[in-house]
C-alpha cells in the first residue's frame, strides 16, 4: 500500500526519483497517466491492468465515457524504473500537470500521485479548510 507525502526534485534530464518506500510495491515497470486534478498518477502494472479492464467496459456511445477513456489511456506511458529508482516524465505529462522542479509525491493506497509542489500546497490548504464539510458529506455515504 502506498501512503505518505514526499517532496522530490525533477532533474535536468526530466527524471524523478520514486521514494524508496514505494519502489518494491511499484516494481520495475509502471504506468504514468494524467490525473483528474491536473496531477499525474503512477500505477503499478497490476493495478493499471485492473483499471484498463474497467475502462474498456465503459460505453463508447457515451461522450463522458469516451472523453475519460481518452484522457486516461491516450495520456498513459509505460515507464521503467532505473537502478536508482527514477522514472522519466515525458514533456506532455509535465506540461499537463504544470510540473516544474519541485514536486510532491503522494501515496494513495493503490496509486501514487505527482503534483507540482506549489500547486499541491494550494490544493491541500483549500481542502483542509473544507475538511468539516467534506466529512459531513462522507458520513452520508457511510464513511
Amino acid at each position: 500500500m502506498f501512503i505518505g507525502e514526499y517532496t522530490y526534485l525533477i532533474d535536468e534530464k526530466k527524471r524523478l526519483a520514486i521514494p524508496a518506500k514505494f519502489r518494491k510495491e511499484l516494481g520495475k515497470r509502471a504506468v504514468i497517466t494524467r490525473g483528474i486534478d491536473k496531477c499525474l498518477v503512477i500505477y503499478p502494472m497490476s493495478e493499471w491492468r485492473r483499471l484498463a479492464q474497467k475502462l474498456e467496459k465503459l460505453p463508447s456511445s457515451a461522450a463522458d465515457s469516451r472523453g475519460f477513456v481518452r484522457l486516461m489511456l491516450a495520456g498513459a506511458v509505460d515507464v521503467a524504473l532505473d537502478k536508482l529508482g527514477r522514472v522519466l516524465i515525458p514533456d506532455y505529462l509535465k506540461n499537463y500537470a504544470f510540473l516544474k522542479k519541485n514536486v510532491s509525491i503522494l501515496g494513495l493506497s493503490n496509486r501514487i500521485e505527482i503534483w507540482d509542489a506549489k500547486r499541491w500546497e494550494e490544493y491541500k490548504k483549500r481542502t483542509e479548510e473544507k475538511a468539516g464539510d467534506i466529512a459531513e458529506r462522507l458520513k452520508e455515504l457511510g464513511i
